[in-house]
């Protein structure tokens, strides 16, 4: 799964939100599709720019991350190449446009779970906030704050005298 790092978590969010607030969304577009829509989050590439570099290609997007080649040159692999160094793996986003995640579908709950439809805006919604709520689990579980107890204050006598005075 992809890293549980605050900017992974913050593309999701943002794309989700966009998303939300009916931003334009076709399925079949690789621009406005499930990846598509995140590619514009990391990216800030239009819409219109995602589909052109991916229409240089053969191939959905699972497809493209198939045949994605870091050094091929053609501008669809540098768009993925931006995404992977965000912290997704090539199976995320494979994941992603088909909502087939075994993990986030999990955490969904079970009477939307079996309804959860790829190509509907708000089931894409859902599955983009329950992938940032189980990554944020994930940041917040590794942190470990510092015990936040008080030292225990010396009683002035047991120091040296020189500190007494000074």
């Amino acid at each position: 799964m992809a890293h549980s790092t605050l900017p992974v978590i913050q593309a999701l969010r943002d794309t989700a939100q966009r998303l939300a607030t009916q931003a334009p969304y076709q399925w079949g577009h690789m621009g406005s599709c499930n990846c598509g829509h995140l590619a514009q989050t990391i990216t800030h590439l239009t819409k219109g720019e995602i589909h052109a570099r991916a229409m240089q290609r053969y191939g959905d997007w699972e497809r493209q991350l198939i045949d994605y080649c870091p050094t091929s040159g053609l501008p669809i692999d540098t768009t993925i190449d931006e995404m992977l160094a965000l912290g997704f793996t090539r199976t995320d986003l494979t994941h992603l446009e088909r909502l087939s995640d075994p993990t986030i579908r999990g955490a969904i709950p079970f009477e939307r779970r079996d309804a959860l439809r790829h190509n509907q805006r708000d089931d894409v919604v859902l599955y983009l906030r329950t992938w940032a709520a189980l990554l944020e689990n994930q940041l917040l579980a590794g942190i470990e704050l510092p015990d936040l107890q008080p030292a225990a204050v010396q009683e002035t006598s047991s120091l040296p005298a020189a500190v007494l005075v000074g």
